[in-house]
């Protein structure tokens, strides 16, 4: 059974061996495929229109069937590779182990962002940006960036709290625990994760960053912290919501996955009992 791991207790070796995994995907051309999955969902996921992975009931289900597709293709590489999580409520700071020259690397330099250290850097000449926005083809960061903070852990148990899933209208201008965990409504925890980070981070083709995959995995563990909380609150909406995926709707770009597929993270991966 793959546990996954705060990427804090990691060790020299397992930090080696996930950056290895993670580079090798990206050799072989099938990281980029996750990125232009990703922004191409976030593009055309709206508050009116059909929307899948953002802004909707399925962004939990879709992520979680998203990072473990990921995990796979790494298992595929290296069979001892789990996605690690970044606490953000704990490791706060630029200078949090995940951002070390062993691991991540740290943020961009004040004049262009350009990530100069750990092994995405762009001197490495083995993470060139090719899904990208814009011209500039190297990892971008901006720690910090605007003077925000990262969540603290009163407002993520602030969230954790809540105990309807998902509401009516099913989109960014809902209540309930989902649409607050996502970031659209209250304490804003997953979308200012990403702005912090600032750089790819802060755009449709965030996962050229890395730390997408550990940012993700502490927002799919908050998820499932939720549901061990409130296991008679399930995911809503149950059947016929327009717009939306229902409990029982296949979510695109998967035909075999279902939310209530996702459920129960415990068929695939276990968490680490670090705080």
């Amino acid at each position: 059974m793959t546990v996954r791991k705060n990427q804090a207790a990691l060790s020299t070796a397992e930090k080696r061996r996930f950056t290895d995994a993670v580079l090798e995907l990206k050799r072989t051309g099938q990281y980029d495929d996750f990125v232009t999955t990703h922004n191409a969902f976030i593009m055309s996921d709206t508050d009116n229109g059909d929307r899948v992975g953002h802004r909707s009931p399925s962004f939990l289900p879709w992520h979680r069937r998203f990072l473990l597709q990921f995990e796979q293709a790494l298992q595929a590489i290296d069979p001892e590779v789990a996605l690690p999580y970044w606490d953000w409520t704990t490791d706060r700071t630029t200078r949090s182990s995940l951002w070390a020259p062993d691991f991540l690397g740290g943020t961009g330099r004040a004049s262009d962002g350009r990530v100069t250290d750990g092994p995405f850097a762009a001197g490495a000449n083995r993470w060139t940006i090719s899904v990208r926005v814009d011209g500039r083809d190297y990892l971008r960061r901006a720690l910090g960036s605007g003077g925000r903070q990262l969540p603290t852990r009163a407002e993520v148990d602030s969230v954790l709290a809540m105990t309807t899933y998902d509401m009516a209208p099913w989109n960014s201008s809902s209540d309930g625990f989902r649409n607050h965990l996502e970031g659209w409504r209250g304490v804003n925890l997953h979308n200012r994760v990403h702005v912090w980070v600032g750089g790819q981070m802060g755009t449709g083709v965030s996962p050229n960053d890395p730390v997408f995959w550990l940012h993700h995995a502490f927002i799919d563990k908050l998820w499932a912290d939720w549901q061990a909380r409130h296991p008679g609150s399930g995911y809503l909406p149950a059947a016929g919501t327009a717009g939306v995926v229902d409990l029982h709707d296949t979510m695109r770009p998967w035909n075999d996955t279902t939310p209530a597929d996702m459920l129960d993270h415990t068929r695939h991966y276990t968490f680490d009992t670090a705080a």
